[in-house]
């Protein structure tokens, strides 16, 4: 298989396996990847499980024709990929193994050497020539091995990013590959969040046109989606609205208290609604839906004192990926001494930015009136959000949502007639209660000014603090010009028209602009409010809190140059151009203070 004209695809299809590293069930196999760049040196990247090493070496012999390889790239030292390192150098003891120093310590632990006479040891940003090829190698540390790598080829603009952006399956299966790959993320890299950040901020900078991943399909189309669900899961923000249910039940009442539960859900207009018995189901699959969606009920029985096993390993394997930015809600069940919300609640006390929902409900060995109203209390606070949303059953006239409105941050959508758009402002504030005024201050060089001067109304979306960096990037760093800022989103509409968002706020007003007042740089839009929504009573995300808590911290440690106030960007070098604009939120050079 070609990935371009000089890159040939050398892996292997494992059908063989039934569990991937001796836990993930894979009913549709693995793929271990391997490719040959041929140029007018030849580079082998990366090597394949131990048990393929003919099929790997065939394939390799079949591609170059009768020349030899002139380099070994190994960026990851995983047995399913290091496996015949020393295999393949005893049948060419000529070719040279380039990888970082901690992969050559592997390698020693590996196969008793290290290669010392005939290997090439790379870091953050060296590069390799091979001919019209040049290959950069940009250190990927605990994605998620600390040996890692990852290859950037600028001839063909391929990124061959090791264990990044892999699924399981073979690639001669037809399959969804977002289930896939992630499962295979949350239940392999999801631990590392932060380093896969740090990483995608790297590739960020290269020009990609082909993913090459070390399992799963070569990515050409379509890149941003790809690496947008990268973004969503190592942000450990939710990919999907709804609500897991996870379970384990004895003799069937805590099963049949679930069941309740899942049908009152669906009736108050949960988008959706899944359950795991977690005794009988794929426990990998429940933890990756844990992660997709934004809710997540526990539901389980006090045994000997604390709860059931399958309940403990579940929340082990959730507070071992870092579990976060979820709100989560407890059931539970004992007939003499129900003890299983308070150890759930204990297991999941170090877990950052959980919503714990009160109430709970305790069943005493079966449903009750009691507990059945626990439940009803239960799913409407579950689904009260989902309530607001819905122009049927939402409160439009809670006028209580402009206790929401203090010096936060705000997203303003509106629409110029042909597309939505949205833009992140800080100048929100209440003018008059009787009636009820809003003042909002919008630059003039924002789209935003153009679209709500002539459209004369506008929504305003008081951000909660659960809002991820992601938002602000999309509604502050990019324009509305030249940029659909809700592609692919799932789209509520108030009353007015306009979008309102579905994650990230405690409520919404639609305006109605009466007056404009002309603030040179600035435009003033004096409003009335038409409609108004409380979505939920998460605080209101303040431009301190977004300072302190959500805006990265830029990494600027051992360099020198200048960073973006805004975005976090490091610009390395003595001096700063004067017309220089940020990458990343495209603020100008006056946006930038030195290091230190």
């Amino acid at each position: 298989m070609k990935v371009t004209n000089d890159i040939l695809y050398v892996g292997v299809n494992d059908h063989e396996i039934d569990l991937f590293e001796g836990q993930y069930r894979v009913k549709n196999g693995m793929a271990y990847n391997s490719y040959a760049i041929i140029d007018e040196k030849i580079a082998i990247m990366d090597t394949v499980d131990a048990r393929f090493t003919h099929e790997w070496l065939d394939n390799i012999e079949s591609v170059l024709g009768g020349r030899k390889a002139d380099y070994l790239i190994i960026q990851h030292m995983e047995p399913d990929h290091s496996a015949n390192i020393l295999n393949f150098m005893k049948l060419n003891p000529d070719t040279t193994v380039v990888a970082t120093a901690k992969a050559f310590n592997m390698m020693g632990q590996f196969f008793g050497t290290d290669f010392a006479d005939n290997r090439i040891v790379v870091g953050e940003g060296d590069t390799l020539s091979l001919g019209k090829h040049t290959l950069t190698f940009v250190t990927a540390p605990m994605v998620h091995w600390p040996e890692v790598m990852v290859t950037y080829d600028s001839t063909d603009k391929v990124l061959f990013s090791a264990d990044g952006f892999g699924k399981f399956g073979a690639n001669d299966v037809t399959e969804d590959w977002a289930d896939e790959a992630r499962r295979y993320y949350i239940g392999i890299v999801g631990k590392y969040g932060a380093q896969v950040q740090a990483l995608l901020k790297k590739a960020a900078g290269l020009d990609i046109s082909v993913i090459a991943p070390l399992h799963g399909p070569v990515l050409k189309e379509n890149l941003g989606y790809y690496i947008n669900l990268y973004n969503t899961w190592s942000s450990y923000i939710p990919e999907t609205e709804g609500i897991v249910i996870a379970y384990t039940s004895v003799y069937g009442n805590t099963a049949k208290a679930v069941d309740k539960l899942a049908s009152l859900l669906k009736a108050k207009g949960c988008p959706e609604v899944i359950v795991h018995d977690l005794a009988r189901c794929d426990t990998a699959k429940a933890v990756e839906n844990a992660f997709r969606y934004s809710k997540l009920v526990l539901a389980t029985t006090t045994y000997n004192a604390g709860i059931f096993p399958f309940m403990r390993e579940f929340i082990e394997h959730l507070t071992e990926r870092g579990y976060q930015n979820r709100t989560v809600a407890f059931m539970e069940n004992g007939s003499w001494a129900p003890q299983a919300t308070k150890v759930m609640k204990n297991m999941l006390a170090d877990s950052k930015k959980l919503t714990l929902l009160e109430p709970t409900v305790t069943i005493k060995s079966a449903l009750s009136a009691e507990s059945g109203e626990q439940l009803e209390a239960l799913a409407n606070e579950l689904c009260r959000d989902y309530i607001a949303q819905d122009a049927e059953t939402a409160d439009k006239n809670d006028l209580t949502a402009l206790f929401n409105i203090g010096y936060g941050l705000y997203v303003i959508t509106s629409n110029d007639g042909k597309k939505d758009n949205g833009l992140i402002v800080n100048t929100v504030t209440q003018v008059t209660n009787t009636p009820n005024r809003i003042a909002v201050t919008i630059n003039k060089e924002n789209y935003s000014h153009h679209i709500i001067k002539h459209t004369g109304i506008m929504n305003i979306n008081c951000l909660s603090v659960d809002a991820p960096f992601s938002v602000f990037e999309n509604f502050g760093f990019k324009s509305g010009r030249n940029t659909d800022k809700f592609a692919g989103e799932e789209q509520l509409r108030s009353d007015n028209g306009l979008i309102f968002l579905r994650r990230y706020i405690n409520s919404f007003m639609s305006l109605k602009v009466e007056q404009y007042i002309d603030l040179d740089t600035h435009g003033m839009f004096i409003c009335s409010v038409t409609e108004a929504r409380v979505i939920s009573d998460a605080e209101t995300m303040t431009y301190t809190y977004y300072q302190k808590n959500v805006k990265p911290k830029p990494e600027t440690e051992g360099k020198k140059g200048f960073v973006c106030k805004i975005c976090g960007y490091v610009y390395e070098g003595d001096t700063l151009p004067e017309d220089f604009v940020c990458p990343l939120c495209k603020h100008g050079a006056a946006d930038f203070e030195p290091i230190g």
